[in-house]
């Protein structure tokens, strides 16, 4: 990606790069944008965005691991569109069990 995305085709592109990466059995992703209006890091024009994520691919990992297998996920995206994300990364497992 060379740029920002239109900020409404931010949410469909973090949803489309983690349905394509880990193959969840439930994704929600939601546009925290607004409550940071303002916000030194939010200048730039990216945005703030909570992503919960039940996928097996996190199965035997640790917090650390699924975190990081989110991010290599959204890869670029974190350069040109997300300024912060925030991560829930359960197992089904772990996802029934709540």
């Amino acid at each position: 990606m060379s740029g920002p995305l239109p900020r409404e085709a931010r949410v469909d592109a973090i949803r489309a790069a983690l349905e394509q990466a880990l193959r969840p059995q439930l994704l929600e992703v939601e546009d925290d944008s607004a409550r940071h209006a303002g916000h030194a890091g939010a200048r730039d024009g990216r945005g703030h965005f909570n992503v919960t994520v039940v996928s097996s691919a996190f199965e035997g990992l640790g917090p650390l691991a699924r975190h990081r297998a989110v991010y290599a996920a959204v890869g670029t995206l974190m350069e040109t569109d997300i300024h912060a994300l925030s991560i829930v990364a359960r197992t089904p497992a772990e996802a029934g069990s709540n």
